[in-house]
């Protein structure tokens, strides 16, 4: 190789291994990239309780010494966020962005949510919009946090997606991919991409049986990794979408709970 291309992740755990930086690290490595990380949280999942989700975020002092040795080899080709976990942890990645002049940063604005309608740190969500939105180059919001950060609500049309993009976008981010995926209605799986003049749909059918936990990470570590290989944003949002569909099509039932991706998928189907 004439030059390693290298991909970061300031993500959470997931053990099941579907989400995550585990998911991240998956995707970057099958883009052909040196994936680097700094773990900001430790999910567990009970299979006792109904698969119930535990959030231990790591001490945001600890975050800072991940990045310190992760930068200490300059700037990154491409970088992505997840669950941060606090406000503090939102404010060590953004000064550390700024500190290493970080380019082709991808935020993926995690909500850790209580059913369907409440986010479980409001502070978190407030910091990422503020601080971080600014510094992307993509923001990848799911349905629910793109309500959130637009101010919306709950969305549920095509037309909606569209104006939450609109909106997000003028909170600084350059440009925005609204992932609806299978949440919205209809038999296909919609995502929208706007760039502050253009709208692209992306649709597929969707996908059943839908093994899709860990898509969303999937596709923002995708973008991450179209990035870093030096492909325009446009370009690395459309091949993105062919990899998180492709690595649906080839997810499997872990358990009774859970049914992820297969980060392989789309080597494979080549």
């Amino acid at each position: 190789m004439s030059k390693i291309i290298k991909t970061l992740t300031i993500a959470g755990s997931d053990s099941s291994g579907g989400a995550g930086i585990q998911a991240d690290l998956k995707t970057f490595e099958e883009y052909g990239t040196y994936g680097l990380s700094a773990l900001t949280t430790i999910v567990t999942m009970d299979p006792d309780r109904g698969w119930h989700h535990n959030v231990y975020p790591v001490d945001a002092a600890i975050v800072a010494e991940q990045l310190k040795t992760i930068f200490a080899g300059g700037p990154v080709d491409a970088m992505k966020t997840g669950m941060l976990g606090s406000v503090e942890i939102v404010k060590v990645t953004e000064q550390a962005l700024k500190n290493n002049k970080q380019t082709n940063v991808v935020i993926d604005p995690v909500m850790v949510c209580k059913g369907e309608d409440e986010v479980l740190n409001p502070e978190s969500a407030d910091a990422i919009r503020d601080l971080l939105l600014p510094l992307a180059t993509v923001a990848t919001p799911n349905l629910f946090e793109a309500g959130v950060l637009s101010g919306l609500g709950k969305l549920t049309t095509l037309d909606q997606m569209k104006e939450a993009a609109r909106l997000i976008h003028q909170l600084g981010t350059r440009n925005v991919v609204v992932k609806g995926g299978k949440a919205l209605g209809g038999d296909k799986a919609i995502d929208i991409f706007f760039d502050g003049s253009e709208y692209l749909v992306l649709e597929t059918a969707k996908i059943e049986p839908a093994h899709n936990h860990g898509a969303g990470c999937t596709f923002a570590a995708a973008i991450t990794g179209g990035l870093a290989n030096g492909l325009p944003v446009k370009d690395a949002v459309v091949k993105a979408k062919d990899f998180v569909s492709a690595a649906i099509r080839n997810g499997y039932a872990f358990n009774e709970y859970v049914g992820p991706v297969f980060h392989g998928g789309y080597r494979l189907e080549q």
